[in-house]
Order: C-alpha cells, then structure tokens, then sequence
C-alpha cells in the first residue's frame, strides 16, 4: 500500500541549531502512526513542517504529490488537518460556533449540519454545551472541541500535538479511545505524544524521536514491549 504522507530525509533548523535531522517517516491510508520521544526531541518541530508551518530541507509528499511549494491553506484543502498543542480554540464563541469553523472550507450547509451532529454523536459532552463559551470548557472537553473540530473540515490526515497534555488520566483514556475509533471513518493519524504508553496502545507503527533523529521504529505492539523503550519511556513496567 502506498503511503498517504511520506517524509523523506526531513531537516528542519532555527538558526544555525538543526532540530530534526534526517528524518524519514511514512503513513499509508486508515494507520494511526505516532512518534514518540523526550520533550525538546523534535516531535513538535517535525509535524510543524509536514504543515508547512516551518521550512524544511529533504522531500514530503501526500497523495503522492511533491509538497514542496504547497501552502498550508492548500494543504487543509487537501485534506491535511493539524490539531496543535495548545488547541487554539475561539474562547469567546460557542462550541457550536467552534465546530461550524472548522468546516470553513466547505460549502454544502446539509452536509455541515450532518457532520456537526455526527461530532456531537462522537462527543455526547460537547452537545451538552453546544451553547456554552469555549473558554469555559475544561481541558479535557477542550481537547475533545479542538478533535470535534478538526473532524469538521472531514480530514484524510490528522496531525495531533500532544493530545493529553495537562489531562486527568481518566480523560486521558476517553481521548486515545476517540482516536482509536477515528480508523472506521478511515482517517490517518499522525499522533506527536509524550505519554509513550497511551500512545503505542493506540497505534499501528511507531518512531522514536531523539535529539532530532529516528533512534527506534517498530511495530507499536513490539516498540511496547522492548526493554529499552521501557526503561526509558514507560516507566519500567
């Protein structure tokens, strides 16, 4: 099966400081695929630039197409769909408001309001306080709006920063069981995460990510099970 993103010897640098270094990573259609490592590795850099957020040597394509003079806004139109860290949400509208932006490149309203209720479908939560200000939510409700959101623009590929960031762990769950369900809609993922458990609990094939270079990289089943991944990334049990 041909990959839906390749990234193909991927170096990305602030100044003179080369914070990914050669990195190659692949997904192919339906797979949750997560890259995992230390804070200040690069995970957040690299995603980033398969945005085209941030400048990149080496080559990326998706759908096979070169991305190298594609813009971001042309990359959403294709179906790429970035949920940040910090969620980047519209604190002073409604949650419903929140969700019917995410689809601000579509036009066709009845499809809109289907998806909005197929969100709130997923998200029981979010149609509780379809009404309520963003900024009122909690983290864990937040993470679900920013999900609910991105799934509004009807991706091919979600990019997610660190989905459980500041989250209880029983919300924590909840999240990374949403995201496992995300493979019946068919949607690939590429989940950025520095809790190495959940995440490897959750996806098809893993990265490790060291001072910007691949140390590791595996099938997530046999990454959870290696003694060094263990020791140094899920807590020696």
């Amino acid at each position: 099966m041909s990959a839906l993103l390749s990234l193909e010897n991927v170096s990305v640098s602030y100044g003179r400081i080369q914070a990914v270094r050669d990195v190659s990573v692949s997904i192919e259609p339906g797979r949750i695929v997560t890259i995992i490592g230390p804070n200040g590795a690069g995970k957040t850099t690299l995603m980033q630039a398969a945005m085209g957020l941030l400048p990149s040597d080496g080559a990326m394509h998706f759908d096979g197409a070169n991305l190298a003079a594609v813009d971001v806004e042309t990359r959403v139109e294709r179906g790429m769909c970035l949920v940040p860290e910090r969620r980047e949400l519209f604190h002073d509208m409604s949650v419903e408001d929140n969700l019917i932006l995410g689809a601000y490149a579509r036009r066709a309203n009845a499809e809109i309001k289907r998806d909005l209720d197929d969100v709130f479908d997923r998200f029981p939560r979010l149609r509780e306080r379809r009404k309520q200000l963003a900024g009122t939510l909690s983290g864990g409700e937040r993470q679900m709006l920013a999900l609910g959101r991105a799934l509004m623009a009807k991706p091919r590929l979600l990019l997610l920063d660190e989905p459980s960031l500041g989250l209880a762990p029983l919300i924590v769950r909840e999240i990374f069981h949403t995201i496992a369900s995300l493979r019946s809609l068919g949607i690939s993922i590429l989940l950025v995460e520095q809790n190495a458990r959940a995440a490897l609990e959750t996806a098809d094939y893993g990265y490790v990510l060291e001072t910007g270079q691949v140390t590791q990289q595996g099938r997530a089943a046999d990454l959870i099970g290696d003694p060094k991944l263990i020791a140094a990334y899920l807590g020696g049990h």
